[in-house]
């Protein structure tokens, strides 16, 4: 069973950064996930802002691109999503997600994930 434990939400200012991180424990091969990261507003369905595969290829919703940087450090298993340049509208809870490698790594936005952390909450506000 994986567990996904994320941190490093918290009160920003607009314009402001944030570096969210995801450890991971229970991998059976530790580097053999796609991970993700994925946001929801109040009162708005949950959508993917990044994903990297196990071999490092990425992919950015639009809302966060040019303004995101998602990583991955398989010895510490984890995995960050660097945010910069933060807006109001990026207020929500930011959730980790893995999956085992998808044949189509990260290019479908929609292809599900398996396992969640339980979010971390990101507010920008002034």
């Amino acid at each position: 069973q994986l567990t996904l434990v994320e941190s490093g939400g918290g009160l920003v200012q607009p314009g402001g950064s944030l570096r969210l991180s995801c450890a991971a424990s229970g991998f059976t091969q530790n580097d053999d996930y796609d991970m993700g990261w994925f946001r929801q507003a109040p009162g708005k369905e949950r959508v993917r802002m990044s994903c990297i595969t196990s071999r490092h290829s990425t992919s950015y919703n639009v809302a966060v691109a040019g303004r995101a940087t998602i990583s991955r450090d398989n010895a510490k298993k984890t995995v960050y999503l660097q945010m910069n340049n933060l807006k109001p509208e990026d207020t929500a809870v930011y959730y980790c997600a893995a999956r085992p490698r998808s044949l189509a790594g990260c290019t479908n936005p929609h292809t599900p994930f398996t396992f969640w952390g339980q979010g971390t909450q990101v507010t920008v506000s002034s």
